[in-house]
């Protein structure tokens, strides 16, 4: 129970995208082929969720990752994905609007 109100009132320090970007992160969009082609951040590449478990040789282990998708919800299921296959450096970026504009 602590554990979860910690969590919930924490001050962790924002997530400082721009600066894995500089540094080489991968961006990985979870979002579908359609939703991917309506928009998305250059350079990004397009894994959907329903397939990221089957996908993860297409990710680079020894490079940041974060994720995104349209809302923030997809790449949070994203990233448990990866984290329970081993990945370490990965971040959820939340939607790709957002994250872009955090990036540029």
């Amino acid at each position: 129970m602590l554990n979860a109100f910690k969590k919930l009132f924490s001050s962790n320090p924002p997530t400082a995208f721009d600066q894995l970007v500089k540094q080489g992160a991968q961006i990985i969009d979870v979002r579908t082929p359609g939703e991917f082609q309506q928009g998305h951040i250059k350079g990004a590449v397009n894994i959907p969720l329903q397939v990221l478990p089957n996908q993860t040789n297409k990710i680079k282990k020894d490079k940041a990752i974060i994720l995104c998708c349209a809302s923030g919800m997809r790449s949070a299921s994203a990233k448990n994905i990866l984290v329970d296959k081993g990945f370490k450096d990965v971040y959820d970026g939340g939607g790709w609007n957002s994250l872009q504009n955090k990036i540029n």
